[in-house]
């Protein structure tokens, strides 16, 4: 029950009229809108394995165990302060939704296997590139699907303006891109599909 003092007494309001903001309401739309219209969802198998990995334990092993505690939680009286049922309850529609995401993902994905390019001297999807910049520092990227980029570790996604600039391009070229600090010249050192 939620309390509020109006005319200087204390009204009780149940919680059920009380509509609280569900941040996370559009995430669905968010995280989909992350695969442009019209694209597929390209995918490597090591990303592929990884997005399967947390479905199937979400699925197995958190839902479960989550479920178990709602019911215990519920069981146990008034379930408008009980902190156990209110938390589980919304872990649980987190983990829905997780799940329904995962779901749709593995889905559509179109799994690209790096180690059956045949080009092998151009970049596409999968490819693992080294790049140098003018002041001669290197670095490595493997292009990605888009659940699997993570800039620190290298893999960056097939949509970026990085990526997009190095597809199709070739060893000893030199590519130019628009980054957050401007546009930047690089030189492809060298691309291979491990």
């Amino acid at each position: 029950m939620l309390a509020f003092k109006f005319g200087g007494d204390f009204h009780k309001m149940n919680k059920a009229f009380v509509k609280e903001p569900d941040d996370d309401a559009d995430e669905d739309e968010v995280q989909e809108s992350a695969v442009p219209d019209g694209t597929r969802n390209y995918m490597t198998v090591r990303g592929h394995g990884q997005l399967r990995t947390e479905f199937e334990h979400l699925v197995k092993v958190e839902r479960p165990a989550m479920v178990q505690v709602v019911s215990w939680a519920a069981g146990n009286g008034d379930r408008s302060e009980n902190g156990d049922y209110i938390y589980g309850k919304k872990r649980l529609r987190e983990i829905d939704r997780r799940i329904r995401f995962l779901a749709k993902r593995l889905e559509s994905a179109v799994i690209v296997d790096p180690a059956e390019q045949q080009n092998c001297d151009q970049v596409f999807f999968a490819a693992t590139v080294t790049v140098c910049d003018g002041d001669g520092a290197e670095e490595t990227y493997q292009i990605v699907g888009i659940d699997e980029a993570n800039a620190q570790e290298g893999r960056i996604s097939w949509i970026s303006p990085l990526a997009r600039a190095l597809l199709k391009a070739r060893e000893g070229d030199t590519v130019r891109f628009d980054s957050p600090g401007g546009w930047r010249e690089i030189d492809i050192i060298e691309v291979r599909y491990e």
